[in-house]
């Protein structure tokens, strides 16, 4: 049976212990650079029903951890009330997502500083709006795959097998269900997160791409094969794969910003800013780090004072960034000075 529902993300991330840091734009190191301490990153995932109406809440997400390599570090199948946790997590800048249905709906840079404390908390929020309610920007409708009782089963397995991180035997039960229905393309789509998963960026690109073909416009494959193909430094098909999910769903924020990040890889900053600029515009909070892309990229361009009016935004929206310090200096020296009063 088919299921329509409404998901609006809360746009402020609720911090128990201590603040998730976004990460210094100017900053590509992967996680392990530096000092190699472990850490702890964990919180819970809350819903708020209380506007679900009729819509069907028993519902699971996928909280991933990303590198800023495009790599996947961790996934974890959460429900309402539940917790995920990632240990052995090292210094570094990381990514949280969070997707429901292989749809992305929530992402937010993560910086784990040798200053952090071990146990590092970020819970999530969300709230579920019943299926009456008018979509609008920041609401995702997600409708699950028609299929048969049989690939249903499938289907279900394999989600246990990725949550008890069973990969291999995930990945054959997700091909049998790939053989079964090659139009499946939420479970071509499951196959190539669980390549990611494994480094087999070669097979998750296939897989990725098989979902395409299933449904041109599944914006969830296009960007994970644009981030596949950032990966393998292949920056025009990123590109082009980037380009494909801004036109099937230009209100994308996430196929926005990672269009930016592609034209940044291949250079082209003045195409960057067009797209880092529009995931601003349509998720100021969550992508709240373009401003620091943005922010590097006038500085690298010599225009400091357009740095600093980034820098000074994101601060605004980000007040306990760990770098705020020297974000603040940079700022003060370089921020457009006001026109003296003419005599």
């Amino acid at each position: 049976m088919t299921r329509q529902f409404h998901i609006l993300f809360v746009i402020a991330f609720i911090l128990a212990f201590e603040s998730a840091a976004f990460a210094q734009a100017q900053n590509s190191s992967m996680p392990g650079a530096g000092t190699r301490r472990a850490y702890t990153l964990f919180g819970d995932l809350k819903v708020d029903e209380s506007q679900a109406g009729d819509a069907n809440t028993n519902i699971m997400f996928d909280v991933i951890l990303y590198t800023r390599g495009n790599e996947v570090f961790g996934r974890q199948r959460v429900g309402n009330n539940g917790r995920y946790r990632f240990n052995n997590v090292f210094n570094g800048d990381y990514y949280l997502a969070v997707e429901l249905d292989n749809v992305e709906i929530a992402r937010m840079p993560v910086l784990i500083s040798t200053n952090s404390v071990e146990q590092i908390r970020q819970d999530l929020e969300f709230r579920i709006k019943g299926a009456a309610a008018r979509t609008s920007p920041g609401v995702v409708e997600a409708d699950a795959y028609n299929r048969s009782s049989q690939n249903r089963a499938l289907y279900q397995r394999a989600a246990h097998e990725i949550e008890s991180k069973n990969f291999t035997q995930a990945i054959a039960t997700l091909r049998s269900l790939v053989e079964a229905d090659p139009k499946d393309y939420p479970a071509w789509t499951e196959l190539g997160m669980v390549y990611f998963v494994q480094k087999d960026l070669e097979a998750a690109e296939s897989s990725y791409t098989s979902a395409i073909q299933a449904k041109p416009d599944h914006v969830t494959a296009l960007v994970n094969l644009g981030r596949v193909r950032l990966a393998r430094k292949n920056n025009e098909g990123a590109v082009e794969a980037l380009e494909a999910a801004v036109k099937a769903d230009p209100k994308s924020a996430t196929a926005n910003y990672f269009l930016g990040e592609a034209y940044l890889a291949l250079k082209k900053g003045s195409k960057a800013v067009v797209y880092l600029n529009e995931a601003l515009k349509l998720d100021p909070i969550g992508m709240a780090d373009a401003h620091l892309r943005l922010g590097a990229l006038y500085n690298l361009a010599g225009y400091k004072d357009r740095a600093a009016a980034e820098y000074e935004q994101f601060l605004q929206k980000k007040p306990d960034y760990p770098e705020k310090k020297k974000l603040t200096e940079y700022i003060e020296a370089n921020k457009a000075k006001p026109e003296a009063p003419k005599p």
